[in-house]
């Protein structure tokens, strides 16, 4: 079944294998583009999982794993040293 949508604006998890090189071709890769195209990401994933009509535990559980990944790494070096002072 063919898509309505031009190659360009078609997201990249919707593009067929044969597309990939042509749509690759169609990207904006300039300083001004690069930027863009994060935004976009960001948007629709905020889009996605943080403006929604019903909320769940899944934007619950993204925000608790984040913190703990941002504290154990804030903390590693003092719990590094400390499980080495237990060794010795």
């Amino acid at each position: 079944m063919a898509s309505s949508i031009p190659v360009k604006e078609e997201k990249l998890m919707d593009v067929r294998l044969g597309q990939l090189s042509s749509w690759i071709m169609i990207q904006d890769f300039t300083p001004k583009g690069i930027p863009g195209a994060f935004q976009r990401g960001y948007y629709q994933y905020y889009n996605k999982c943080v403006y929604v009509k019903k909320g769940g535990i899944a934007g619950i559980s993204m925000v608790l794993a984040v913190y703990m990944l941002f504290n154990y790494r804030c903390c590693y070096r003092e719990l590094r040293q400390e499980q080495l002072c237990k060794h010795h």
